[in-house]
C-alpha cells in the first residue's frame, strides 16, 4: 500500500468527508474509489478505441445480414 499526500480546497475537503460519512466509509476508501472509477473510465475508452482499431466492417456487415428483419416487440420500441 502506498501513501499520496493530497492538497485539497477546504470546501472540497468538507464535502468528501460529509459523503464519505453518509456512505460509511473513510476518506481514504472514498479516495481510493473515486481514483478506481476514473481509471476505469479511461482505460474503458482504451480498450474500445482499441477494439474499433481493429473492427472489420465486411465482417459486421455480414454478421448483421444473418439478423432477421423483423419489428421490434411493441416493449421495446422508444
Amino acid at each position: 500500500m502506498s501513501t499520496l499526500s493530497l492538497r485539497l480546497p477546504d470546501s472540497l475537503h468538507e464535502q468528501i468527508k460529509i459523503l464519505a460519512k453518509k456512505d460509511g466509509i473513510s476518506i481514504n476508501q472514498f479516495a481510493a474509489s473515486a481514483i478506481a472509477e476514473k481509471m476505469a473510465a479511461y482505460l474503458t475508452e482504451e480498450y474500445l478505441k482499441e477494439r474499433a482499431a481493429n473492427a472489420d466492417r465486411s465482417a459486421f456487415l455480414q454478421l448483421m445480414d444473418k439478423v432477421p428483419d423483423v419489428s421490434a416487440d411493441p416493449q421495446d420500441k422508444l
